[in-house]
């Protein structure tokens, strides 16, 4: 089943500037295991070299965040739609 991924502003150049792609899988890791075989360029942007989600890479499966669910494991059904969210750090001094 394919599920749409929302892609964030700043990862769109490795998935030609799309704003939305279709993967398959029945859970988050299989879906982002797939997303970073179509879409190569992604991979070190969402994973670290042993191969964990980074920390500032947060994914929600629909409004969910998906550390408070299953983490990578959470499955996904028909319709459901995931949201790659990158951290946002800064403040005012």
């Amino acid at each position: 089943m394919a599920t749409k991924i929302l892609i964030p502003t700043p990862l769109r150049p490795y998935t030609d500037k799309q704003e939305a792609v279709d993967a398959e899988g029945a859970t988050i890791a299989e879906l982002l295991a797939d997303l970073t075989r179509k879409h190569a360029g992604l991979k070190p942007h969402l994973f670290n070299e042993q191969g964990k989600l980074r920390s500032f890479v947060n994914v929600y499966l629909n409004d969910e965040d998906i550390r408070y669910l299953q983490k990578e494991q959470t499955p996904v059904g028909a319709g459901d739609t995931i949201s790659i969210i990158p951290s946002v750090a800064g403040g005012v001094n």
